[in-house]
């Protein structure tokens, strides 16, 4: 059963995992964006931490994409979805994001758009496009209410 849609939800497809992680840039923006703020939610499937991890591990090794694995399931919020359904989509749609972040083109192409429209609320953005827009202080006030206090966590810790 899906969750209830929340833009302080968010899926952040294995390419932008493994990129915040292994290179930073606008992938560590966007999440740096999620890990900040305990009210917003990363949201991801094992398959879809399998697959970043599989990534970790062919770039650089497997004992980095262990410990990866190992931090990364402490901060998410697990969520399930049937066998092989595209696991950042069906993450977002079961787990109640209305964002995905990937850079895969695809997922964002109008002709997608088109498709997602009616079934689930998603936006699909690039991780630039996501860190560039997220604008903290008015989702605070839409998912939590009242005056925004700022990050209440360390996004490097």
């Amino acid at each position: 059963m899906p969750t209830e849609p929340s833009p302080a939800r968010v899926v952040a497809d294995a390419d932008v995992l493994a990129a915040d992680l292994l290179v930073g840039g606008p992938s560590r923006a966007a999440l740096d964006h999620v890990r900040q703020h305990s009210w917003v939610t990363l949201v991801a499937s094992d398959a879809l931490l399998d697959d970043a991890e599989a990534v970790v591990s062919a770039v650089a090794d497997d004992a980095l994409a262990t410990d990866w694995r190992a931090h990364v399931e402490a901060w998410r919020e697990p969520v399930d979805h049937p066998d092989g359904d595209h696991p950042g989509l069906a993450s977002a749609y079961r787990g109640g994001a209305m964002h995905l972040l990937s850079f895969d083109d695809r997922l964002a192409s109008a002709k997608a758009g088109a498709s997602l429209q009616g079934y689930v609320p998603l936006s699909v953005r690039h991780p630039r496009a996501f860190a560039t827009l997220f604008d903290a202080e008015s989702l605070y006030r839409e998912v939590v209410g009242g005056s925004y206090p700022g990050p209440d966590r360390d996004p490097r810790a």
